[in-house]
């Protein structure tokens, strides 16, 4: 299987994900590609070094947001992937390629959703909510991404506990080492295996 991995940031998942296909806990899956919206993004320096290409291609070199949608999908249809991974992808993803990868696409969202998703939830907002709040667990979900804001079905979660003193910066590291970092990986290679199916909305595993 072939997968695109859309990063905008320092590119962690991608890290993890990158790791677990060379010790063979991912399997039959190649990256063809890392997108970024970012040059700067160190997540094209850790592409680099693993000797994969990367790709910047950012709405600020586009005269309209159509312009920048249609140069993406076109980017990405060059490399002929099974897969779209989002991995800490700050774009809206455009509706035309949603419809062209029908789930196709996978998110890691940094909460256990549908608490603290949707509009807004983001990066340290989720977790600032979480702790705002005072819920005792967290965790991750990796999801098919569709037109909705964190509303595609949900393929695995991970729950993490909530400490009593953490910040927003502290839960967020423990989120991606007990969740992210597992199930997202977990979620390619079940993918790659074939064992996900999705019927009436919902995510079926196969042994």
């Amino acid at each position: 299987m072939k997968i695109a991995i859309c990063v905008s940031g320092g590119g962690t998942n991608l890290q993890a994900i990158i790791d677990k296909i060379e010790s063979g806990e991912i399997h039959n899956t190649e990256i063809a590609v890392v997108i970024s919206n970012n040059k700067n993004a160190y997540a094209l320096e850790r592409a680099a070094k693993a000797g994969i290409e990367g790709v910047s291609i950012s709405p600020k070199d586009y005269a309209s947001r159509e312009e920048f949608n249609k140069a993406f999908l076109d980017k990405l249809n060059s490399y002929n992937v099974d897969l779209v991974v989002l991995a800490g992808f700050l774009v809206v993803i455009p509706e035309e390629m949603i419809r062209q990868y029908r789930n196709r696409i996978i998110n890691i969202h940094p909460s256990l959703i549908p608490s603290f998703c949707g509009t807004g939830y983001y990066g340290l907002k989720v977790h600032e909510g979480v702790l705002e709040r005072g819920v005792k667990v967290t965790g991750a979900t990796c999801h098919f991404v569709d037109e909705g804001t964190d509303t595609g079905p949900i393929i695995l979660q991970k729950a993490v506990e909530v400490q009593q003193d953490d910040t927003p910066e502290v839960l967020q590291r423990r989120v991606m080492e007990e969740a992210e970092w597992v199930i997202m990986p977990r979620a390619i290679d079940l993918i790659a295996q074939g064992r996900v199916t999705v019927a009436d909305g919902k995510v079926v595993i196969t042994e």
